[in-house]
């Protein structure tokens, strides 16, 4: 049997390396993993494939930027000739990016089966662009594997087949647990105590991660986070893995000046998986707007303030560390401070984060496939 495993961005090859590590021990299935390059930076793509030890890709489409509906074309074009060629059992997809709802919708019309893994997760906010792909795609699949509670609820309400859905746990907690070890060994805080000149010490530091457009694409916007840092650094160094959009825009909006004079702000570029990995383990209290990151801060019980009027993924806020805030200076700054002062929620393990979400996909998806082909033949 041959499965298709879509890779598009950085937070897929999280997803997609417990799946393939799953397969690998299974012999009858050959898993291919095609990476569509929607995130366009080989050298970042090169720094996550090493640090998840995932193989080459055997497929690179290589299609690059554009507005989501030229990427979203380019991906279709270029991976029905893969489907065409190579003729799947079945295809893959993880997560809420471009590539993932592209992937599905050629699949489907071939008719090759569909697996999303990571179903049903719903912020309610069509604004998003990740929420009509993931509204679109679990609509086009035929396994739907889902984290969370909510997630199974939510696909439900919108009709979805009991039999499709599979609570099965979270595969980023599965790399977060293989890879914890290995991420220890980084070390970036040194480096970037080298570089910085400030002291980067273990529950030392709030960690910054930004990138949303409805964060950083206005000026109004950027100038709050700019106030939230002057709030801030007064507990300690800011560390801030500044994604490019991100940088442009603080350029383009002339606020550069503003953001060098905070004291304990600390720039450097985006980090591979491991250390970044390192960094979230030891960070003091992480604010961000990835969907991702409020998981992992849930597992690993670090503080995390999401700057987003809301999130997909509510079991973060119900049992875990997360807190939504939106952009609220007042609120997020009021919530460093208590951080620091030894003050925050207490948090529980989701049910199933046990690092066994590949593990039950791939025996799910064996099963299923095997009776598939079983019957056609």
């Amino acid at each position: 049997m041959k499965f298709i495993s879509v890779v598009g961005a950085r937070p897929n090859f999280m997803k997609v390396a417990p799946l393939h590590r799953a397969f690998a021990g299974m012999d009858d299935i050959r898993h291919m993993i095609v990476h569509t390059g929607q995130h366009y930076d080989q050298n970042m793509s090169k720094v996550f494939f090493d640090d998840l030890e995932l193989p080459k890709p055997d497929v690179y489409l290589g299609v690059g930027s554009g507005s989501h509906a030229e990427q979203t074309a380019k991906v279709m074009v270029e991976f029905e000739k893969v489907l065409r060629n190579e003729k799947p059992d079945l295809v893959i997809v993880v997560g809420d990016v471009n590539s993932t709802v592209a992937c599905s919708l050629t699949a489907s019309k071939l008719l090759i089966p569909v697996a999303h893994v990571e179903a049903g997760l719903r912020s309610f906010d069509r604004t998003m662009p990740e929420e009509i792909n993931r509204i679109v795609t679990d609509v086009l699949s035929d396994y739907l594997f889902v984290t969370e509670e909510s997630g199974v609820v939510n696909l439900k309400h919108e009709g979805i087949s009991d039999d499709k859905v599979f609570l099965v746990g979270d595969v980023m907690i599965d790399s977060l647990m293989m890879y914890r070890e290995k991420a220890k060994r980084s070390a970036m805080s040194d480096q970037l105590s080298a570089i910085s000149g400030q002291r980067i010490e273990p529950q030392g530091y709030t960690l910054v991660t930004l990138h949303r457009p409805s964060n950083v694409d206005e000026k109004e916007n950027l100038e709050t986070i700019l106030r939230i840092f002057q709030g801030s650094e007064k507990h300690g160094p800011i560390v801030f893995p500044i994604h490019p959009r991100t940088r442009k825009r603080i350029e383009e909006f002339g606020l550069s000046s503003q953001f060098a004079q905070v004291r304990g702000l600390v720039l450097t570029d985006p980090l591979g998986y491991l250390d970044f990995l390192n960094l979230m383990m030891d960070a003091r209290i992480i604010l961000t707007d990835s969907g991702g990151i409020q998981e992992e801060t849930t597992f690993l019980n670090v503080p995390c303030v999401t700057l987003r009027e809301n999130t997909e993924r509510p079991v973060t806020l119900e049992v875990g560390t997360n807190v939504l805030t939106g952009l609220d200076t007042d609120k997020i700054v009021s919530l460093v401070a208590d951080c620091y002062a030894g003050k925050w929620k207490k948090s529980m393990m989701p049910r199933l984060w046990d690092g066994k979400a590949a593990e039950r996909i791939a025996n799910i998806l064996y099963g299923a496939m095997r009776l598939k082909t079983t019957s056609v033949h």
